[in-house]
């Protein structure tokens, strides 16, 4: 498939050039500090490109630059595609959301939730009830990462090898097994803890499918959508076109940092954040959302399910601030932002950091990725770079506020 291009005059679509420049000023200056390596930014507005930005180096010491078509680690936002390839199950009635997981992974069968106590000496009790398929879609199940360190059940994950989530070694079954045998940090449905759920939802697909996770991606998402750069892995003839990866250095700078080794199929199949992608791809998942489930004649989705998806199904419309497992959750940037099926929901403009539409729904990666769509204002946004942040960052709030000056309809 072809780079993403512009396909119209912003102002012809209700868009400021004058305030798209700023937005492309604002992150250049952040290159030219040395904050981020390079950029692009598209915005679309009715399924068009009405602005598109590259900027920088994909590559700083080589001096590749950065080019519609270059290659991008976007982890977290894996986890959207992985709900998609659920609910495009649940259309076909072969599982149901209210399910509960251990009819599909048996190891789940007994839930235990965590009361009191640390390493060696923690105390559980059973859970009330089974963790269901939309605790694991709406990360309500009581699962947790280990690198949060603000419980003991966090603990609990590093000490069975789960730092970065997968056991060294293991693939996508044998780590849902050891995701099964720890204990839950909360009753499942009472909290919001943005978790491993995904790579769960991932293992779920494979077992209902009967196919690898890459292998129906592939055929049931990627293909019909032709998102040809978008994989578990990088080709060869894709390679020189992957961005290399960053971390923050302790001058405030970046440095070069390892990523997903994309080299080859891997072993551990992440739902939560394998994937390798495009710009060009993912303008085409978003416009599969915005479109409400259809695509250039491909359909993968009722209309009705992508509204599923993508509204807030925290209990009482609860925000991820007031319904998140805390201290991990208690930001401002939780305020006003429920979450859906895979996506974030803006429940309450009036209360989010950053100015944002009512309805709008997307997520972002750890490498500093993000997509999102303003159906009020028939709008998409991406942006990618490839800088994992050692703290809180102000790209995406700087980012959604450039956005929302230049639209002017």
């Amino acid at each position: 498939m072809p780079p993403l291009r512009q396909e119209v005059d912003a102002g012809a679509v209700g868009l400021d050039p004058e305030a798209l420049d700023r937005l492309d000023l604002h992150f250049a200056r952040q290159v030219e500090v040395g904050r981020l390596p390079g950029f692009l930014v598209a915005v679309a507005r009715g399924g068009r490109v009405a602005h598109l930005t590259v900027h920088g180096r994909r590559d700083v010491a080589a001096g590749l630059p950065v080019s519609a078509d270059t290659l991008w680690r976007i982890y977290s936002m894996t986890k959207p595609v992985t709900s998609v390839a659920v609910l495009i199950l649940m259309e076909e009635g072969r599982l149901s959301p209210d399910d509960p997981v251990d009819r599909y992974l048996p190891a789940f069968a007994e839930p235990r939730v965590y009361v009191e106590g640390s390493a060696d000496d923690v105390v559980t009790r059973p859970a009330a009830g089974p963790v269901r398929v939309r605790h694991l879609m709406t990360h309500t199940a009581g699962l947790t990462f280990g690198f949060y360190r603000s419980h003991p059940v966090d603990g609990l994950y590093r000490a069975a090898g789960l730092e970065s989530s997968v056991r060294p070694g293991a693939d996508l079954a044998e780590t849902v097994d050891v995701y099964a045998s720890l204990p839950l940090q909360f009753e499942p449905g009472t909290q919001w803890n943005y978790s491993v759920a995904s790579n769960v939802l991932g293992r779920l697909v494979e077992v209902v499918s009967g196919q690898a996770l890459d292998t129906f991606c592939a055929e049931r998402i990627f293909g019909p959508l032709g998102m040809t750069d978008t994989g578990f892995h990088v080709t060869d003839e894709q390679a020189d076109r992957l961005a290399e990866l960053y971390g923050e250095s302790d001058d405030g700078g970046i440095e070069p940092v390892p990523g997903l080794p994309l080299r080859g199929r891997p072993r551990f199949l992440s739902g939560s954040g394998g994937l390798v992608s495009s710009a060009y791809d993912v303008h085409r998942f978003a416009e599969l959302l915005r479109r409400r489930g259809t695509l250039d004649g491909a359909r993968l989705l009722a209309p009705e399910t992508v509204d599923l998806m993508t509204r807030n199904h925290l209990p009482g419309g609860a925000d991820l601030r007031a319904f998140g497992s805390r201290p991990a959750h208690d930001e401002p940037g939780n305020d006003g932002v429920g979450f859906g099926l895979g996506v974030s929901v803006v429940t309450d403009p009036s209360r989010t950091q950053s100015p944002s539409g009512l309805g709008t729904y997307g997520w972002s990666g750890v490498a500093t990725t993000i997509f999102w769509v303003n159906p009020g204002r028939d709008l998409t946004v991406q942006f990618m770079t490839q800088v994992r942040p050692r703290s809180s960052h102000t790209v995406y709030p700087d980012l959604k506020r450039l956005v929302h000056e230049a639209v002017k309809d």
